[in-house]
């Protein structure tokens, strides 16, 4: 390989004051690649670097590591940074308990250890005992616990574990009443469920991959089997493949009588889904319920023979309908609960009511009805925000829900459905004064003049002067809400008098189905039109500036950070990238991002490469010397976004970026797309952030 990879690297003497460090790149290598797409030509000089296998794409990463790790670890406040971040975290953090027969199960973590442990208690007064302890899976806490269910005779607990944060799921059965780890233990599970049924379960997988193809091979023929307890793995139950549908996904659910077992049949991560069933009382066939694709269609629970189902099907704010499994044609439906002009976001059966969340300008609203859709009450919140819960079983008459906003720390409150009464069960003592900070939630115009929700935090009594740093996050796709919410992470931000805020972009689900589609596809630019659009609003409300102005997004976000500074490199100082799909003509060829087409398209198809390419944060990047200070994230175990789009786009800006603003990338190792990440990573990250973000603004923190 001599003279095949010509690396090498220079950093100018790192400065530990103000202003900006000087950097000089390192040189990445560029290959003569091209693809022709319908006619056009585009280049991909480092098409290479897709294979994070190979020794030269890691000497690459080793070496783009160093000068991003040299250049924040001269930055002279960083370290008052993670130590008030280490102080803010340690303090102890409750999930809400959930009922499993006479026992309650809830998480809870110390303060600092790397993986919250699961606790059991025997009812509400009894003494809590560690169930399992997922700091014991490893030692440095790379191995998370990914999901808990237990059988419906309440005798044992089926668990996942990730391993380095990746997709990829082990699964492991314990006897609840022992803690005894029984020997049932199954591999290569992706994007799957435990749905418990007698003496077993049902969950999804692959094939085994290729050794060295784990992280980026795709996934595809996933199928649904079940697994009897006692058995090896070999010996589980096919129940469900298609093999004449590839891209198809299969998640299983079982009704609380164990009549009748539910599939869900998924063809992306947007699109509409299909449903199966099965009569398992009587050991009948798997039949289709809906299998046009033509709607969402979400299972709720039975009412003896009949399935209570949540869909969008001409109801684009969902609607909650009982079904006859025997005759499920649409002439046949019941509505329930009809659509309304907020979304139906989700649905507990307690006390035989429904208590029915909706969304309402993307704050949480409850609402408690009979059986037959009649209207009881609301459930009173403390505030505007987030709620969550109202877990347990069709019989129970009290209930756990958790609230949280931007200054409202997550709080658990126990519910009596019967009387409609909340009473505080739990909150978090958390080493912080939220009473000195404000939250505002204002509503501004996109281009087109569709209206835009933005909440903003921020220290009581801010002067709009212009001169205020700025945080502004999105993430604008897949159906997915922005709502308010605490993150102790931010609050050292807030303690400096930044101010933070956060839009609610077309492409989610604050408004509904209609919402989505206005933000996906060939109108995927509407989304960076409303982002741009908070950030111009922010600045001529003077909450801020350009040269104060941040911007942050993840995953789908990333991509968002990465178009938007194509498009308007001059609105922000920081950009922050975080594992990002910005390589929008090869997304689908890695791991899940076939099931991403629907949401965006693919660049298979001849008019849809033309929108893709067109906004493509890769294949947008110019010479420019006005490029934001732009830190990128990514990590070695992501095989959800793959850390080829994070590799190929900072080499392209870096090559690109000829201004002073720096152009780094951070890759972390053991971590994955950013579920399950361990307490002092977490912290680490969010240390090198704000650091870098603060540094590149020239402010100077008050610690």
């Amino acid at each position: 390989m001599k003279n095949i990879f010509k690396l090498s690297i220079i950093i100018i003497l790192l400065t530990s004051l103000l202003p900006a460090q000087s950097i000089k790149y390192p040189v990445t290598k560029k290959i003569d690649h091209t693809d022709n797409y319908h006619g056009t030509i585009v280049s991909d000089p480092y098409r290479w670097l897709e294979d994070d296998q190979s020794s030269e794409t890691k000497k690459w990463v080793e070496v783009q590591n160093q000068l991003t790790f040299d250049y924040l670890g001269n930055i002279p406040f960083r370290d008052k940074i993670k130590s008030r971040l280490t102080d803010l975290f340690n303090y102890e953090k409750f999930s809400a308990p959930t009922r499993v027969g006479e026992y309650y199960f809830f998480s809870k973590n110390d303060g600092l250890q790397e993986q919250s442990v699961i606790y059991i208690q025997k009812g509400l007064d009894g003494e809590p005992e560690i169930f399992l302890d997922p700091n014991k899976f490893s030692n440095d806490g790379s191995i998370s616990l990914a999901g808990l269910s237990f059988s419906k005779d309440y005798k044992y607990a089926s668990y996942m574990i990730s391993k380095g944060g990746s997709d990829w799921r082990e699964i492991f059965v314990i006897e609840v009443a022992t803690k005894k780890l029984l020997t049932d233990h199954i591999k290569w599970s992706k994007f799957s469920g435990m749905a418990w049924y007698k003496d077993g379960f049902y969950y999804s997988r692959y094939s085994e991959p290729a050794p060295g193809d784990e992280l980026k091979q795709a996934n595809e023929y996933q199928k649904l089997y079940y697994h009897k307890l006692g058995t090896p793995q070999s010996e589980d139950a096919l129940v469900w493949e298609d093999k004449e549908n590839p891209k198809r996904l299969f998640g299983a659910f079982v009704t609380d009588d164990q009549k009748y077992l539910l599939i869900n049949v998924a063809q992306g991560s947007s699109s509409y889904n299909g449903l199966m069933y099965k009569d398992i009382q009587n050991d009948g066939g798997i039949n289709w319920l809906f299998d046009k694709f033509d709607a969402r269609y979400s299972i709720i629970d039975n009412i003896d023979n009949k399935l209570l189902i949540l869909t969008n099907y001409e109801a684009p704010n969902n609607k909650l309908i009982l079904v006859d499994p025997l005759n499920p044609g649409k002439e046949n439906w019941s509505t329930i609960i009809p659509e309304s002009k907020n979304v139906i976001q989700g649905i507990s059966i307690l006390d035989e009511k429904l208590l029915i969340t909706y969304l309402e300008d993307a704050n949480s609203k409850v609402r408690v009805y009979n059986n037959t859709g009649k209207f009881l009450h609301e459930v009173e919140l403390p505030t505007l925000g987030t709620v969550s819960g109202f877990g347990g079983k069709k019989t129970d008459t009290e209930t756990f829900y958790t609230f949280t906003s931007f200054t409202y720390p997550p709080t658990i409150f126990k519910y009596d459905v019967r009387n409609n009464k909340s009473e505080l069960f739990r909150k978090s003592n958390l080493k912080f004064d939220v009473t000195d900070y404000e939250t505002k939630q204002m509503f501004y115009e996109s281009k087109d003049g569709t209206k835009i929700p933005l909440f903003i935090v921020h220290k009581k009594g801010l002067k709009l002067d212009g001169n205020n740093p700025a945080l502004l996050y999105a993430y604008g796709g897949f159906n997915i809400s922005m709502q308010p919410g605490f993150s102790e992470a931010r609050i050292p931000l807030l303690e400096n008098n930044v101010v933070y805020a956060m839009a609610c972009l077309r492409g989610g689900s604050e408004y509904g189905e209609d919402w989505h589609k206005a933000g996906m596809l060939e109108k995927k630019q509407n989304v960076f039109d409303d982002f741009i659009a908070a950030a111009e609003w922010l600045i001529k409300n003077k909450y801020t500036s350009p040269e104060k102005l941040a911007i942050q997004g993840g995953s789908n976000g990333g991509l968002l950070v990465g178009a938007v500074v194509n498009q308007r490199p001059e609105l922000f100082k920081v950009a922050f990238p975080q594992v990002g799909v910005m390589d929008m003509l090869r997304f689908h060829k890695f791991t899940i991002g076939w099931a991403w087409v629907s949401e965006y398209g693919s660049s298979d198809n001849p008019d849809q490469f033309k929108f893709l390419n067109a906004y493509s944060p890769l294949h947008n990047i110019k010479k420019r010397n006005n490029y934001p200070a732009t830190l990128v994230t990514t990590a070695d175990h992501d095989d959800r976004v793959v850390p080829a789009h994070s590799f190929k786009y900072t080499a392209t800006l870096q090559e690109n970026n000829v201004g002073k603003n720096p152009t780094l990338i951070r890759i972390e190792t053991k971590v994955g797309h950013g579920a399950g990440t361990s307490t002092s990573k977490t912290i680490e990250l969010y240390a090198d952030m704000w650091s870098f973000m603060l540094y590149n603004m020239g402010i100077n923190i008050n610690y």
